[in-house]
């Protein structure tokens, strides 16, 4: 009877470890999930791994392939064990992270305003300050420019505490 794994891979090679081990006839599951990153200065929507270096694979061992087979295809470190052997996932939770794969959002985004825009600071040590929008600093945080003892500071504020 087939049963629900769970593999260890090599860092960034997920894909290969699937593509791999699909070619040998095996059910694989490796859950993706969309997320809004800073990338040069753009907002890009991207793939990224929900579990990094980890793969679901779907076989039954005693009719094939072997444990060993598996673990030793390209990209793939070992099986998530307990003790000696392969610990089995419960089928249930590969079929609900199917399910919620692609409704799943890893993070809710906040839409940035436009440089130049300003912003009222609604939580942390400047709540309440209105701040003009100057860019975005990395994933979650924006460059904001604050009136501080008559001149605008710079300052890194988390983007949900920004009310538009």
């Amino acid at each position: 009877m087939k049963s629900w794994y769970l593999l260890y891979c090599k860092r960034g090679e997920q894909e290969r470890a699937k593509s791999h081990l699909a070619n040998q006839g095996l059910e694989c599951y490796y859950p993706e999930v969309m997320v809004e990153k800073v990338r040069r200065g753009k907002i890009q929507s991207i793939k990224e791994p929900l579990f990094p270096n980890y793969v679901f694979v779907k076989f039954d061992y005693q009719t094939g392939p072997s444990f060993t087979s598996v673990r030793s295809t390209r990209g793939v470190v070992d099986f998530v064990r307990t003790g000696a052997m392969p610990t089995e996932v419960n089928p249930d939770l590969v079929y609900d992270l199917q399910q919620l794969d692609s409704e799943f959002e890893l993070q809710k985004q906040v839409d940035l305003p436009e440089t130049g825009d300003v912003v009222r600071i609604k939580a942390g040590q400047f709540a309440g300050v209105e701040a003009i929008f100057q860019q975005a600093d990395g994933e979650m945080r924006s460059i904001m420019l604050v009136q501080l003892i008559n001149q605008s500071t710079p300052v890194s504020i988390d983007n949900r505490d920004l009310e538009l």
